[in-house]
């Protein structure tokens, strides 16, 4: 049942505002878009009153799920401090919960002063560590390289989840090969798609491959939000979540809303490369997130036919680059026809070719983060 627009007017003109006129009347919200069962759009706010309009929002958000034919909802609240007024202390952290299986480094959780934007992390129920995938800038082979490490992590006896957060760019569809929508519990949280061994979901899942996503920073902020929240994630030992590339709102959303237990930064050997990939360890290190280690990727190229090996994009940079910041180094991955061809049929390389090379080399990058998480030191 399709959707329409103006069907989630009517719906939130049933909504009061906390001044009491109707939602649709108090001139706050942004274009509503409303696409095959999925409706996304914004209240805006300033900032002085933001918490009293966080009812509202969740008033409007019951009103539109109500909807029939509406599976998805996402609606953010965005505030914008008017100059000269002082921000409203965030609320009071959320207690540190323990969780079985794999443990966090060194069980990490940095101090939270009220004051910090940290101290709304709240861990996942369920999920024990959650850790970010990122890279500097696009292109460097991350989805795949997030896909394949879980894969990895599979394969070491965890129980492993891949959430793709790559709002603009979601390529864990087309990796996995996966077309179905994810169905909903009696909670009216999402159900993960099992593929691989792996509870994955990406917001992929919910819009056409080819829809633009010409989203702000604060829908990108909710959208992850309730991928992080609002999916049934079970009983998980690792979630890999596969981050946008660069050092904006997904990577401090993430930061910000889930205590991280660590970040694997991709890199290709070239300096451009490398120089987008100190950014974005430097982001985490910023927000006390610990950096588990670099992943050279696109290393080197063998030629199947003659086994003539070319460093396309020269060799060794992350090598160097990690020795230089001090932090781990956990492995090279080739530039080769395998992994390429297994990727874009839906069929990770890991899963495909179990006894191959390629899946060994994913295989170790996985026993060292497990082994970071645990509080094990890796050779690096």
């Amino acid at each position: 049942m399709s959707v329409t627009q103006q069907q989630v007017l009517d719906a939130l003109a049933k909504v009061a505002s906390p001044r009491g006129v109707a939602l649709t009347n108090a001139n706050v919200l942004s274009e509503i878009t409303a696409n095959d069962g999925k409706v996304f759009f914004s209240i805006n706010v300033d900032a002085a009153e933001a918490r009293a309009w966080e009812s509202a929002r969740a008033q409007a958000e019951a009103a539109v799920r109500a909807i029939p034919g509406v599976s998805v909802a996402m609606i953010a609240l965005t505030a914008e401090r008017k100059p000269g007024t002082a921000a409203a202390p965030p609320p009071p952290p959320q207690p540190h919960r323990h969780a079985h299986g794999v443990q966090p480094v060194s069980a990490h959780r940095p101090p939270q002063s009220p004051s910090s934007p940290m101290s709304r992390q709240a861990e996942i129920p369920g999920v024990a560590a959650v850790i970010a995938v990122a890279s500097g800038k696009g292109g460097v082979g991350k989805s795949t390289t997030a896909l394949n490490l879980a894969l990895g992590l599979r394969d070491l006896g965890l129980r492993v989840g891949l959430l793709d957060a790559d709002i603009y760019g979601p390529s864990v569809p087309r990796l996995t090969g996966i077309h179905e929508k994810p169905k909903l519990n009696d909670d009216r949280k999402m159900i993960p798609i099992e593929r691989f061994g792996l509870s994955i979901m990406s917001i992929g899942f919910l819009v056409e491959e080819e829809t633009a996503m010409i989203w702000r920073g604060p829908m990108v902020m909710s959208a992850i939000t309730q991928m992080l929240r609002d999916v049934a994630w079970g009983t998980l030992d690792i979630l890999v979540v596969d981050m946008p590339p660069g050092t904006g709102d997904a990577q401090l959303t993430l930061a910000q809303n889930v205590p991280l237990k660590g970040a694997v930064i991709i890199s290709t050997p070239q300096d451009l490369s490398l120089i987008d990939a100190r950014r974005g360890l430097a982001m985490f290190k910023k927000v006390n997130v610990p950096v588990l280690g670099i992943v050279e990727n696109m290393s080197y190229f063998q030629c199947p036919h003659c086994g003539t090996r070319s460093d396309i994009f020269g060799h060794g940079g992350a090598r160097h680059e990690a020795e230089r910041l001090g932090v781990p180094f956990l492995g090279e991955i080739p530039l080769h026809m395998s992994i390429r061809t297994t990727s874009d049929s839906g069929k990770p390389v890991v899963a495909s070719e179990p006894d191959g090379p390629h899946a060994a080399i994913y295989r170790e990058i996985g026993t060292k983060v497990r082994d970071q998480l645990q509080g094990v030191n890796p050779a690096t």
